[in-house]
């Protein structure tokens, strides 16, 4: 069993070179992109394998370190955000010659849609690291058309992280200068001008509707997100990170100046 996530925890397991995972209504829409990005050059996603009889999805193993919380040292430098910024830019340069066709994932998807099919979900557990820098993306569940940008400020938010400190300190984040931080994923990206203050544009929206996602999983039923719902304090978790935002934003916008 390999470990770490919340939607599909305990439920992917490794046999071999491959990693066999719950099959969904998107998994085909996703495995023709990756066989697609994969064509195009960007080799840091896994290989979608053919089915067998149980119906799993099959996957290439990607070796290499992927962190858990607690978050190990070596996974919080800087040096491994900025690799983590510069693979998702090569991704993003690949996805954009694809074809942004199938049936994807609407839950963590950018409402405003977009031109490439983004991950949507880049956390520390979704990410390969081989000698500390970022190699290969996990978990293409939530993978949907939208804007680099969001799925930019995505990551941003789980990994520099853009959080506040005693939700940040409960996966082991030890305490930086996260506005630093965020002005070193722009950089590493190639992010610049007022692409920079739309990156800060959409933080502001995540901030805003933080907990939608996990709640509408929680009175779905789901025991995973039910957990983590209790685990975390359920709806005061996000409302002390917007009150936390709302104090901290100017610092975060000088920084991307």
């Amino acid at each position: 069993m390999l470990v770490g996530g919340v939607a599909n925890a305990g439920a992917v397991t490794r046999v071999g070179d491959e990693v066999r995972r719950p099959w969904s209504e998107f998994t085909p829409s996703a495995h023709h992109f990756l066989r697609a990005v994969r064509e195009a050059g960007f080799e840091g996603v896994p290989r979608p394998l053919p089915t067998q009889e149980d119906g799993r999805e099959r996957l290439s193993f990607v070796p290499g370190d992927v962190p858990i919380p607690p978050y190990p040292p070596w996974a919080q430098t800087d040096e491994a955000l900025a690799s983590l910024a510069t693979l998702m830019r090569q991704f993003h340069d690949a996805a954009g010659t694809v074809m942004a066709e199938g049936v994807w994932s609407g839950e963590l998807a950018d409402p405003q849609g977009g031109p490439i099919i983004c991950h949507n979900d880049v956390c520390l557990e979704n990410v390969v690291f081989r000698n500390g820098s970022a190699i290969a993306f996990l978990d293409w569940d939530f993978a949907a058309p939208g804007r680099p940008v969001y799925d930019l400020a995505q990551m941003a938010r789980m990994c520099v992280p853009v959080d506040d400190d005693v939700s940040a300190s409960r996966l082991g984040w030890v305490k930086a200068n996260t506005p630093a931080r965020l002005r070193l994923v722009s950089d590493a990206y190639g992010l610049a001008g007022e692409a920079r203050m739309e990156l800060l544009s959409v933080l502001d929206d995540s901030m805003r509707s933080g907990g939608v996602f996990v709640l509408q999983r929680v009175e779905a039923g789901d025991p995973n997100f039910i957990r983590m719902w209790e685990s975390i304090g359920g709806m005061e978790r996000y409302d002390r990170r917007r009150e936390w935002w709302s104090a901290v934003r100017n610092d975060f916008a000088r920084a991307l100046r």
